[in-house]
């Protein structure tokens, strides 16, 4: 199966290093626990109350032509699913989806939602079109997050800094100076959690949508996905997706130069947590956790 690609010059496939029976059996497996923990959960939307009210929808871009339903989760390569998405439905310039400028990826009226869409419309295009979704580690997605949009030098930050980092800063710092109030600037890993786990913060849903958890934005207890792909296989998830979709002979998966450190600082920036922050934390995201089968650091 693998073997199949014509030698384009100039063009590099990628070849997943699994076989595809290998990796059709680990979404076999994923698909299996989700809906094992789905059943067990209290949280479980009926189609019906999720078409009712749609706009849970709104992170579920369609693409019309090849039959797609994919469901975008910040911080896990969305923007490159995107970009290539530009690229397949013919939004973009180029046939090089590195070559679309991030932000022109994630601009409202770039693509079409699921929430757009009449229940019947809704209904059928799940039934019929091939499902997919991306996951990471809670914890690592939470930390990419933070680092992204409150650390780096970039007009997003500078949004977020602004519109959150203030408000945090405020109500979780005693003596903060004038200058972190007015610019939330420097807002620490430990006050952002400590805004996440507050009651008084807004509920999950109304949660930005760079730490709402993926259960959230996806309702994978809800909807069927065809390819839960994971961050940590995403080259291999992301060839399936297109295999199974007839599309590795058109596109391929951008591949990216440096592979994501946040990894290895999760531990780094957790240990600054009490063990009873890192519990609350825990409970916010415990769905993603259990659903996805990852372990949460610190109180294995």
């Amino acid at each position: 199966m693998t073997d199949s690609f014509p030698a384009n010059a100039g063009t590099e496939k990628y070849l997943p290093e699994k076989s595809i029976t290998t990796l059709e059996t680990e979404q076999t497996q994923r698909k299996k626990l989700a809906k094992e923990v789905c059943t067990l959960s209290q949280k479980k939307p009926n189609l019906d109350s999720v078409i009712k009210d749609r706009v849970l929808l709104d992170h579920i871009i369609v693409d019309e032509e090849h039959r797609l339903l994919y469901c975008y989760v910040p911080k896990v390569a969305c923007t490159n699913w995107k970009r290539l998405l530009m690229v397949l439905m013919g939004k973009a310039n180029t046939t090089n989806p590195l070559a679309i400028v991030a932000d022109d990826s994630h601009r409202l009226n770039v693509f079409r939602r699921l929430d757009n869409y009449t229940g019947e419309e809704i209904r059928y295009r799940l039934d019929h079109f091939m499902k997919f979704m991306f996951i990471r580690h809670p914890f690592e997605r939470l930390v990419s997050a933070f680092r992204n949009k409150f650390g780096q030098n970039s007009s997003s930050a500078d949004y977020f800094r602004s519109r959150y980092g203030r408000q945090i800063i405020k109500q979780y710092r005693t003596n903060a100076s004038e200058e972190s109030l007015s610019r939330g600037h420097d807002v620490t890993f430990r006050e952002f959690v400590q805004y996440i786990i507050d009651p008084r913060t807004v509920a999950r849903a109304n949660f930005n949508e760079h730490w709402r958890p993926m259960v959230d934005l996806c309702l994978p207890c809800t909807i069927q996905y065809n390819v839960i792909g994971k961050y940590e296989s995403l080259m291999d998830d992301a060839w399936l997706v297109l295999e199974k979709a007839n599309l590795n002979q058109k596109v391929s998966f951008p591949r990216s130069d440096r592979p994501s450190s946040t990894n290895s600082l999760v531990e780094e920036y957790t240990k600054h947590l009490t063990r009873e922050e890192l519990l609350h934390l825990y409970h916010i995201y415990e769905m993603d956790f259990r659903l996805f089968d990852y372990h949460s650091p610190g109180f294995d």
